[in-house]
């Protein structure tokens, strides 16, 4: 099977390189654009589909991801990535007929075809497939396969509430695919005294979480320790009714420099939050509402950029707080700061405060086996780059710390872009934590290198 996974993968490679071989060439001289007497224009194609292979880019990346010691929880103990992937991406602006030109129209079409040899498999995902039109001079409709993000966090999300990848995350692959796509409708209006975006997404997507523990071993509530293949959690998504369409909705403004955002969602967590059966280790998606604000900017008299923003999440179904089976209600609070200096360094830091609503409830009905939880939980997270070689070469540490928690997360990377097609990319994923139930302490047996090579055209 590796081996047919392989030839699988070498031909669209092929098909790409040659491709691309097409598109990029060098343009004929004008005198080869005639034969005998026929002028130059009446050979230029017009057939739409030429234009859109035209737009065809994409690139070929190989990625090794070897753990630093195998904790034999996993399927695979010695590495979390071996994978080889190529993406295309196309998009087409039609021209014709006339009363589509006049909308604007964009559509845009972005597939991985991937060998996973962690999972012995080759599979091709859909990234976005969508379609943009402008039906008035003050509207957007947006259908179809999305990115959707909002807020000001770097790696921390509060009103960002769109599905996340976080096993893409902590085993190397590049940021892009932290963010996971959604089926969605994005309607945004615009004016002058506030703009609006509304999403309406019919059917639910969960983050890619470390819960299922075929690549990353995590803290099992059920069996009370780290687990990996072996944990048996079921998981109960909403189906797929009218009823369960999530809406989130952004209203947002500038004042003079000022970035500023209101937002409000009514859904689901994205991560199972609740128990349905501790008996079959069954786990669900509870309803909440996220409201929140934000404002971005340049910070006062001592230069850089700042940024604050707060939610409040309310746990639908327990907003009482007395079901222990089912996430609290929460406030969330966050600062951010970053600076550029000189000779291309930079620096940002934020601070984030999770506040458990209802606390004292939850204590009363907490049962020996529950996971212990903070009133407080606090996190804070660094970031430093600094380019080097004519800006070819950056070198970053991303650091994530919990002095509630006692864990820490470190992602040092290395990026070089050695010519317009070529970039290496070489990081590594540390985790730190003396509680094996925290958010980084359950990864500590998880730590691992990454090297990614990637040709682009």
């Amino acid at each position: 099977m590796g081996l047919v996974r392989r030839l699988i993968l070498i031909a669209f490679i092929l098909a790409a390189g040659s491709t691309s071989k097409i598109l990029f060439a060098e343009p004929a001289s004008l005198d080869s654009w005639k034969i005998g007497n026929i002028p130059q224009d009446e050979k230029i194609s017009t057939d739409p589909w030429a234009k859109i292979f035209d737009s065809v880019h994409g690139f070929i990346e190989a990625a090794y991801g070897p753990k630093f010691s195998g904790d034999k929880l996993t399927q695979k103990n010695d590495y979390n990535l071996l994978e080889q992937r190529l993406q295309l991406k196309v998009a087409y602006r039609p021209q014709k007929p006339a009363w589509l030109a006049s909308w604007n129209p964009e559509f845009f079409y972005k597939g991985d075809l991937l060998t996973d040899e962690y999972k012995e498999t080759v599979r091709y995902q859909i990234r976005e497939a969508y379609g943009l039109v402008s039906p008035l001079s003050w509207m957007d409709v947006k259908l179809g396969r999305q990115i959707l993000t909002w807020g000001t966090g770097d790696y921390l999300f509060i009103n960002d509430v769109f599905p996340k990848d976080y096993e893409s995350f902590f085993i190397g692959r590049d940021d892009e695919y932290l963010k996971a796509p959604s089926d969605a409708g994005k309607f945004s209006v615009f004016s002058r005294l506030v703009s609006m975006d509304v999403v309406v997404i019919p059917s639910f997507t969960p983050d890619v979480s470390i819960s299922r523990g075929d690549r990353l071993s995590f803290y099992d509530i059920f069996l009370g320790r780290i687990a990996g293949k072996e944990s048996s959690l079921i998981f109960t998504e909403p189906a797929f009714q009218p009823k369960n369409t999530e809406i989130a909705t952004r209203l947002y403004r500038n004042f003079g420099e000022y970035e500023t955002d209101l937002y409000a969602f009514k859904g689901f967590f994205n991560q199972p939050r609740g128990i349905k059966n501790e008996s079959t280790q069954d786990v669900f998606y509870p309803k909440r509402a996220v409201f929140g604000a934000s404002i971005r900017g340049p910070a006062p008299s001592v230069g850089g950029i700042a940024s604050g923003e707060v939610g409040y999440s309310d746990s639908l179904q327990d907003r009482s707080g007395k079901n222990r089976l089912i996430e609290n209600s929460a406030m969330e609070y966050l600062l951010g700061y970053e600076r550029d200096f000189q000779k291309d360094w930079r620096m940002g830091m934020q601070y984030l405060v999770e506040q458990m609503l209802n606390f004292d409830e939850f204590k009363a009905n907490s049962q020996p086996g529950d996971i212990p939880r903070d009133e407080f939980r606090q996190l804070l997270t660094f970031r430093i780059t600094k380019l080097f070689w004519r800006q070819t070469l950056e070198a970053s540490l991303f650091t994530f710390y919990s002095p509630t928690d006692s864990d820490a997360y470190l992602r040092p990377r290395f990026t070089w872009q050695a010519s317009d097609h070529w970039k290496l990319t070489a990081g590594g994923n540390i985790f730190f934590g003396k509680y094996d139930w925290t958010e980084f302490g359950q990864l500590k047996d998880n730590d691992n290198l990454y090297l990614r090579v990637r040709y682009t055209f």
